[in-house]
């Protein structure tokens, strides 16, 4: 059972009691990510999030470290575009342990010199990593392609030069001003009694103070073009893609059955034409990225400079082939039980369920019981696809971004004159 309630100082708390399971997750949801970083501190909130662990007032980075591994439970962050997650998963004994713990990461962090010293170096060394990986690198390409200079267009982790200009001044500023109790959302999921839980939050986080920081998005205004960034690899990892839809459309499910079946797993149509019939490729795939007030439909592959025209005009060709002619019964039915199968097994895991607490309130600002969206889900209809598709997935609109030995920028406007 889903239960709601406020902390003495308002920050909302979302429960949901599983009582066959031995675990608990806990996830403390800060409104604040790095679209709402100014470009002079573009990547603060991911710094602030490294320092939450670097030690507190009453506990050292190491005592955080060992506090829920001496348990056996699990402890870790994350930051994205708009918002940044604390969490901890223990057994039911220990929730407490794990509310306090997070409590004490979040309040009463020190954000001493040192420490953030020490952790812009780790921080420069991520950068690195990340420019290591052009796998995973293409898709910040991509975003800054298609959104340039706005701040969904900006790496999440900012860049060498933000990252080494941040000052302790900085950083405490941006702490003060948005952590909150406006600004968090705290879930709560697995086996454990609703009271008890709220009386142990209000004892660490009901002693917050703060308003809440209102934020006025800006929608990003989309550009089309292509960037080739040159990179010494044997493959050339390339993304393509357009704007896609907010988290709170209409017509959201309609997108993800699209994503599904053009490119979201092994059955679908470009694996399955690309890469198994054809094997032009080792990877490829789609995914569509939604935030408050905008989306990002995107599709991926890693290939050799070779196969890039003939995989780049099967992928067009795929498109406008769902456009034209939508799906099969058959098709559709797959991929609404894909999606069916995914979301209902997702739900026997406790982390899960507290995740889909937390995004939910943040995102639309209530829960959507699981039934209904699988009967949204199963309303798809083949016009649907068509009609979204033909809206959506233009490709005269779309953008591209490569990473690797490969620039020729102009070769997919040339494939979509040619279709």
């Amino acid at each position: 059972m889903i239960q709601i309630a406020e902390l003495a100082n308002g920050i909302k708390v979302l429960t949901e009691n599983i009582p066959h399971v031995r675990s608990v997750a806990i996830g403390v949801w800060v409104d604040i990510g790095s679209r709402d970083e100014s470009n002079e501190v573009a990547g603060i909130s991911h710094f602030i999030e490294h320092l939450m662990f670097k030690g507190t007032i009453k506990r050292t980075a190491k005592d955080i470290a060992e506090a829920l591994d001496a348990v056996g439970g699990q402890l870790n962050a994350f930051t994205t575009k708009e918002y940044t997650c604390y969490y901890a998963r223990v057994l039911d004994e220990h929730f407490s342990l794990g509310i306090d713990l997070l409590g004490d990461m979040l309040l009463h962090s020190r954000f001493d010199q040192v420490d953030i010293d020490r952790e812009r170096n780790v921080i420069l060394e991520e950068i690195k990593m990340y420019e290591d990986a052009p796998d995973e690198l293409v898709h910040d390409v991509f975003a800054g392609t298609i959104w340039q200079s706005h701040p969904l267009g900006r790496p999440i982790i900012g860049d060498e030069k933000t990252v080494q200009g941040l000052s302790r001044e900085q950083i405490l500023s941006f702490y003060n001003k948005y952590y909150s109790p406006g600004n968090l959302v705290i879930s709560v999921a697995g086996n454990f009694e609703h009271q008890k839980v709220i009386y142990a939050l209000n004892d660490t986080f009901g002693k917050l103070s703060g308003d809440k920081k209102e934020k006025l998005y800006t929608l990003p205004e989309p550009a089309r073009q292509v960037v080739c960034r040159a990179k010494d690899t044997e493959q050339v990892h390339i993304c393509l893609g357009t704007p896609g839809l907010p988290l709170d459309h209409e017509k959201i499910y309609v997108l993800q059955i699209i994503n599904t079946i053009l490119g979201g797993g092994l059955s679908s149509r470009l694996f399955q034409e690309i890469r198994e019939q054809r094997g032009l490729v080792y990877s490829i795939f789609s995914y569509h990225s939604s935030y408050h007030d905008a989306g990002l439909f995107c599709i991926y592959t890693g290939l050799s400079k070779l196969n890039v025209r003939a995989t780049l005009e099967l992928i067009i060709k795929e498109i406008y082939h769902i456009q034209s002619n939508g799906v099969s019964p058959t098709e559709l039915q797959r991929a609404k039980d894909q999606l069916k199968g995914n979301l209902l097994l997702s739900l026997e895991n406790v982390s899960t369920r507290m995740s889909r607490l937390g995004k939910s309130q943040m995102y639309l600002g209530k829960i959507v019981p699981p039934d209904e969206i699988v009967n949204r889900i199963m309303a798809v209809s083949d016009s649907d696809i068509k009609d979204l598709a033909s809206t959506v997935l233009k490709p005269e609109n779309f953008c591209m971004a490569s990473v690797g030995p490969w620039d020729d920028g102009d070769l997919l406007g040339e494939i979509i004159n040619n279709m």
